[in-house]
């Protein structure tokens, strides 16, 4: 399996397929696995990567505390080590944050963004911010990986027909490092790049599922800061879009790609047909 030793972490990464490179980051507490439906769509016209980020999947668990701006240094320099620049990045969730991050402090080595039902700043301003993550982690804390991935995966999936889907996700949250994941819940408290966004001129893609956790309107408020922004959203979908939906998803995401000019500012951007709402 190929590693890269980073600072004080080896890391898992793979890639498939040739053409211009196309990073996928994943979320919190998930993993390389969770593209799998993106891979095989991309692998023909990209040299489709993955990587698990420290303390995920089958990369190492190093010493907290973690930090977002730890994560994407991790990123860019497997993707200088890959001769892999400049990438088209995919981050979904946390992994949208390490995007933003990125982007903000290597742009060379951005070529395209797209930032899946994400946020632009994690710091606790309401109630409802510091109930969601204190009350995350007291759950994670008290009644383990797996009964907390029981009652995420019903939410993320709640439909009859996404039984199997809600199994291979209770599946793969049971194998968390526990101590892993609160340290990376850690690293999102108090992150933001909110005053750093209209620094970011790479072409950026807001995808924003119906029934996030975040309303629409958060993703609008980001684009709107962009230079170079703007938001597709997709109905009755929910924060796991890439596996809930993905021939919706990877469609949206290589119509973006493949775009052959920038696009204006975020606001006219967010009325395009082709853009506005994806079912």
């Amino acid at each position: 399996m190929p590693y890269l030793s980073v600072d004080d972490a080896q890391l898992y990464y793979d890639e498939e397929g040739s053409g211009p490179p196309l990073l996928f980051i994943h979320g919190l507490g998930s993993s390389t696995k969770d593209w799998f439906a993106q891979v095989p769509y991309f692998a023909d016209q990209y040299r489709v990567i993955r990587i698990d980020l420290r303390g995920h999947g089958r990369s190492e668990r190093t010493r907290g505390p973690y930090h977002i701006a730890q994560f994407a240094r991790d990123v860019a320099v497997t993707l200088r080590r890959l001769d892999a620049t400049p990438a088209h990045v995919v981050g979904l969730s946390m992994g949208g944050m390490v995007a933003l991050q990125l982007a903000a402090d290597a742009p060379r080595l951005v070529r395209r963004l797209v930032v899946v039902n994400s946020i632009a700043d994690a710091k606790l301003n309401t109630w409802r911010d510091v109930w969601f993550y204190v009350s995350r982690r007291t759950a994670v804390q008290l009644l383990g990986m797996r009964r907390v991935g029981q009652i995420i995966g019903g939410r993320l999936f709640p439909n009859p027909d996404q039984t199997d889907l809600r199994r291979e996700f209770v599946k793969r949250w049971s194998q968390n490092d526990r101590q892993a994941y609160l340290w990376a819940i850690d690293a999102i408290l108090g992150w933001g790049v909110t005053e750093r966004l209209p620094s970011i001129s790479a072409p950026t893609l807001l995808v924003a599922a119906e029934h996030d956790y975040t309303p629409v309107a958060t993703k609008n408020r980001i684009a709107a800061r962009m230079p170079n922004a703007r938001v597709a959203m997709v109905e009755n979908a929910r924060h796991a879009l890439p596996v809930e939906k993905p021939d919706v998803f990877n469609a949206i995401v290589e119509d973006f790609l493949t775009e052959n000019h920038s696009f204006p500012g975020s606001e006219q951007a967010t009325e395009r047909p082709s853009f506005a709402a994806c079912r």
